[in-house]
């Protein structure tokens, strides 16, 4: 029973993985990868030392404490007490806003205002088609009014 099986899903996968959307993902994923870089560099090179102007630039460091005493080792492992490390949570988000606002203003936004542009061009050149087959079909009553009239004016000249 599983001999049957095995094609029909080996099939199945092959057919995913030649699906469009797949290659898609994929690139995204890389290029997601590849921004992350970006970010990182913006949030280090530009928001940590604004940051800094105020405090330190490593946000990683702001702290609070809800059992005293806390004490935290160099690579990060809590010797005592109870520490909330609320200033990598800022970073994060800090993080997550400037890609959520970088994707948007550089990607969504121009793509959105592009997609607009063809559809109004789209719907023009179809309102354009309608006017000029209306009219088209206009001039072929007319013609066919006048061709009926000269005939009507035939039958009663004989």
């Amino acid at each position: 029973m599983s001999a049957k099986k095995d094609p029909g899903v080996w099939q199945g996968f092959k057919a995913f993985l030649m699906r469009g959307n797949v290659v898609d993902l994929a690139v995204a994923v890389v290029i997601g990868a590849a921004f992350t870089n970006i970010v990182n560099s913006v949030v280090k090179g530009i928001i940590n030392p604004l940051v800094g102007a105020i405090g330190t630039q490593n946000l990683d460091s702001y702290s609070s404490c809800l059992k005293d005493p806390c004490r935290v080792s160099a690579d990060g492992t809590v010797r005592s007490g109870v520490p909330i490390m609320w200033g990598s949570v800022l970073g994060a988000t800090l993080s997550f806003v400037i890609t959520a606002a970088v994707v948007y203003f550089l990607m969504v936004l121009p793509m959105s205002k592009y997609l607009a542009r063809q559809a109004a061009r789209k719907a023009a050149r179809e309102g354009t088609k309608e006017v000029v087959e209306v009219t088209e079909l206009e001039v072929l009553k007319e013609i066919r009014d006048a061709l009926l009239a000269q005939r009507g004016a035939g039958h009663d000249e004989r």
